[in-house]
This record gives C-alpha cells, sequence and structure tokens, in this order.
C-alpha cells in the first residue's frame, strides 16, 4: 500500500501565516501538522513508500523538511507546477497527477495534508479491507447542521454504504461530513482516472465521491474521536491551543 499526503493547496484564508509556509508546516502544539499525521500512520506497517503532492511555491520547503525526516529514505516530494491559488490544479487532478507521475499501481491511502485526527488507522483500514468491493472514506458527525454546509455531506445506510453524498450542500441532508481521508483499493484506480476525462469538478474530492457513490461504491467509517480541519486563522489558533493544552496533560 501506499500513502498520498495532499498538501498543493495555498491556505489563501490562513495569510500571513501561509505567505511563506505551506499549511501542512504550520505548527500546532509545537510540532507541523504534516508530523502530527505521520504520526497518526506509523501503526500501518504495510504502508512501503509515501508521496507527498506540493506546489511549486512550497516544493523547496517540503525538500528541507524532508532532508531532515525520519521519512527520508522512503517518501518523495512531488511538484504539481503550480504557483498560485488561482491556478491550482485541485485535489482530485493532484491524485491523478500523484499517480500517473510515480506510475503507482497498488493500494492507495489519501489523507488531506491540513487533517488532524484523533482515531485509530488500524480500525480505519480494518474498515476498508473489509470493504474492500469499494473505496471507504473516514466520515464524523459534527451535530450541526449548518456547520455541515462547509464540507462534502454523507449519508449512509444500515451496511455503512454511502448512498448520498454533496460537496458543501446548502440544505445539508445529515450532519455526517467527510474528514479528507480515502482509501482506493487498486482495483479502483481506474474510476479516477475515468472520472478525470469526463468531469470538470477537480478541485474538492466529494465530487468524486459523490459520482463514485452512484456509479459504484463507497463506504462510510464513522469515529466520533477528536477531528481538527485547519481552515482559517480561528480554526488553527483553537486546535493550537487545544494541542498544547494536550502536550502539557501527558
Amino acid at each position: 500500500m501506499k500513502l498520498l499526503v495532499l498538501a498543493a493547496g495555498y491556505a489563501t484564508r490562513l495569510e500571513p501565516l501561509t505567505l511563506k509556509t505551506s499549511k501542512s508546516l504550520l505548527p500546532i502544539g509545537g510540532r507541523k501538522i504534516l508530523d502530527r499525521i505521520l504520526d497518526r500512520v506509523s501503526c500501518l506497517k504495510d504502508i512501503s513508500y509515501i508521496y507527498l503532492v506540493s506546489n511549486a511555491k512550497f516544493f523547496n520547503n517540503f525538500n528541507e523538511w524532508l532532508e531532515a525526516s525520519e521519512y527520508k529514505n522512503r517518501m518523495s516530494i512531488l511538484n504539481d507546477g503550480t504557483v498560485s491559488n488561482e491556478t491550482r490544479l485541485g485535489a482530485i487532478r493532484d491524485i491523478d497527477f500523484a499517480i500517473r507521475q510515480c506510475d503507482i499501481d497498488d493500494d492507495l491511502l489519501v489523507i488531506a495534508g491540513d487533517n488532524l485526527f484523533e482515531f485509530s488507522m488500524d480500525e480505519f483500514m480494518k474498515f476498508a479491507k473489509d470493504h474492500n468491493e469499494g473505496l471507504s472514506v473516514a466520515i464524523r458527525d459534527i451535530g450541526d447542521i449548518n456547520s455541515a454546509r462547509n464540507f462534502g455531506v454523507v449519508k449512509i445506510d444500515n451496511n455503512c454504504r454511502v448512498v448520498d453524498f454533496e460537496e458543501k450542500p446548502t440544505q445539508p441532508k445529515s450532519t455526517l461530513i467527510s474528514t479528507g481521508i480515502y482509501y482506493f483499493p487498486k482495483k479502483m484506480l481506474s474510476f479516477l482516472k475515468e472520472y478525470v476525462k469526463m468531469q470538470d469538478k477537480l478541485d474538492a474530492p466529494g465530487y468524486y465521491i459523490g459520482w463514485m457513490s452512484r456509479n459504484s461504491k463507497v463506504y462510510g467509517f464513522t469515529f466520533q474521536e477528536g477531528w481538527y480541519d485547519i481552515g482559517n486563522m480561528d480554526s488553527y489558533k483553537k486546535a493550537d491551543k487545544e494541542y498544547l493544552e494536550k502536550e502539557r496533560n501527558r
């Protein structure tokens, strides 16, 4: 299995912090977001290699980080060639770019690089492999219909199969949201290539997940443990404060 971290965004809502630093390399509780993500997946011994998609603006920053990282010999930083928020490829095209650039032909775990989560990745992977006739997405009930408008909103049936998925709907049908963590069995990668050729909504992964739920099988792994979407300055400060408190209480 390969791991792909998506970190090619420009995080303009976090400026000035992100004028010279990728959001994924910002510190939360004294430790970079990217390091915390990799800490969470370190339990997965079947990850044979790690890829991270950056943009041209922050490509050198990620390589400097990698040079001092324990992952130096089993991770590659990819440059999607974009230089601004206006020219960004978007998450779906970045996934497709990485698959083509690195000739990935393996099970693929994809994680958004601004995504802090506290559930067990072992449990997620067990769920995903038990449902490997489709792709799996980690979902969480945020309990507030108004907040759900800012995310990909999911409905699942009694078998955990995704039966509806809308990206940032004005009238959400549930408070279950996607958290930017996906597992693609090897045999499902061809659907992504098909989608990229056919569709024009190539930014948020939710558009693809919605399409997949209508054309194949998608399953939702529901968790209630901590999760942080670092989308703006308020959410960044909140996560930083809470992680500092957790570190002090250890």
